[in-house]
């Protein structure tokens, strides 16, 4: 079963991210990795995914600053970080930034995509 969703893994973790890629592509779950925040702004504005789970911690280019910068041009894009041990400062900053949520790092598979149901579920419109 196909999910109606495309999700893209920004991390410069390169086996991480092809074992957690193929992990949700198991799952039905279409999945692009990008290997850094950069790389992944290009590959956005290519072609924009439903959900990108992106690392906070790269080199160069910040998890924080591609959040940025993703937000800025794709606000309806929603971002779920993922954070190491120590990093839940950034966690919390990203949250401020617009992200949807975050996840420690090693995420379960069954929790990471109830986080990518939960980011995708219509919102009520507060007025």
């Amino acid at each position: 079963m196909m999910s109606d969703y495309r999700v893209m893994l920004i991390d410069d973790e390169e086996e991480y991210a092809g074992t957690l890629a193929e992990r949700l592509e198991l799952r039905g779950i279409s999945t692009r990795v990008v290997l850094d925040g950069q790389e992944g702004l290009t590959a956005i504005d290519e072609d924009p995914p439903d959900i990108v789970l992106l690392d906070v911690m790269m080199p160069g280019f910040s998890g924080l600053e591609t959040l940025r910068q993703i937000k800025k041009a794709h606000p309806r894009v929603e971002v779920i970080l993922l954070t190491g041990r120590g990093s839940t400062r950034e966690g919390i900053e990203g949250m401020r930034l617009g992200a949807f949520d975050y996840l420690m790092k090693p995420v379960q598979i069954e929790e990471l995509i109830e986080r990518f149901q939960a980011a995708l579920a219509p919102r009520p419109i507060k007025g």
